[in-house]
């Protein structure tokens, strides 16, 4: 199959049933969703949200049947082998383009001024706020759009995501489950470098390591002077920086109060209504047929209409 970027339109009749493979990896998940932590969530509902059809069911199928036989994450490179229904098990290939060194760099500037930051990736965990510095730095943890994963596998089928694809997508969610880790050295930081970079930046204090120069669309983060970065307020730093000290008996009645607005929740997935219907087949025709997908497809569209 040639390599794409997207969804391909054409289709490839199955060749049955796959072979059977003793020792694959297989998804922890016997039914329901895939992904247990914010973000494998998180990345299992951008992949959905491309609407790639039952492509990503029968995906998910092989994932849970041990049909994935390797998978390993590099700097901007997934790739695994999956085991289909002809003896030579297929290559699949997931590129996402790492990270420059520059912005590895501004980013690592904002964690190690976030001690909080810092304590949780120290402990092998990633804040749900990671996905906002990330953001701030013009450089998002997650795919925006299925064109930003260049995605290839040597089976017949000219569908892209295959179903060896898909099934590749849901065996890394679990990875990112088992060592979010994997999520950032897909994007080009391994966790030794991380954490090596941000224990040294911790000790100094201060950040004092020139940034490197930056390509003209990536704009500079606030508080960005000079050739040295001073990591910018975010979070409860952020909101409570300007306030005036108070006295504990002044302020005791509200003390169970935020003394300014709470700022924004992470940004969560915004998707249209009727993405299920998108994702799932045409029912049979014994309860509905097309007809009743859009059917449903308007009763959707007017249960998220906001009231009047």
């Amino acid at each position: 199959m040639s390599e794409s970027t997207g969804a391909g339109s054409g289709r490839f009749a199955d060749f049955g049933r796959p072979r059977k493979v003793d020792g694959g990896l297989r998804a922890r998940t016997a039914r329901g969703a895939i992904g247990a932590s914010w973000w494998s969530r998180r990345f299992v509902d951008v992949l959905e949200s491309f609407a790639l059809g039952t492509r990503l069911t029968r995906g998910r199928a092989y994932a849970r049947a041990g049909q994935v036989l390797s998978l390993e994450v590099t700097p901007g490179v997934v790739a695994a082998v999956v085991q289909g229904s002809r003896p030579k098990p297929y290559k699949v290939t997931v590129r996402l383009r790492p990270y420059a060194e520059p912005v590895w760099v501004r980013i690592e500037t904002v964690l190690a001024g976030q001690a909080l930051f810092s304590a949780q990736l120290l402990a092998g965990d990633l804040p749900p706020e990671l996905e906002e510095v990330f953001a701030e730095a013009d450089a998002p943890l997650f795919p925006a759009t299925v064109d930003d994963l260049t995605m290839r596998c040597d089976c017949p089928d000219f569908a892209v995501p295959c179903k060896h694809l898909a099934a590749s997508f849901y065996l890394l969610a679990e990875a990112f489950d088992a060592d979010p880790f994997q999520l950032l050295h897909w994007r080009g930081r391994t966790r030794d470098e991380l954490l090596d970079r941000l224990r040294t930046r911790r000790a100094k204090g201060t950040p004092s390591e020139p940034v490197p120069a930056v390509s003209a669309s990536v704009e500079p983060l606030p508080g960005t002077a000079g050739s040295a970065v001073a990591a910018p307020s975010v979070g409860a730093e952020l909101a409570l920086a300007d306030l005036p000290d108070a006295a504990l008996d002044t302020a005791i009645d509200r003390f169970w109060l935020p003394p300014v607005p709470l700022p924004d929740p992470a940004p969560i997935l915004a998707t249209e209504p009727d993405l299920l219907l998108r994702q799932l087949g045409a029912p049979a025709a014994a309860i509905g047929g097309p007809g009743l997908v859009e059917r449903l497809r308007r009763a959707y569209a007017r249960f998220g209409q906001p009231e009047q």
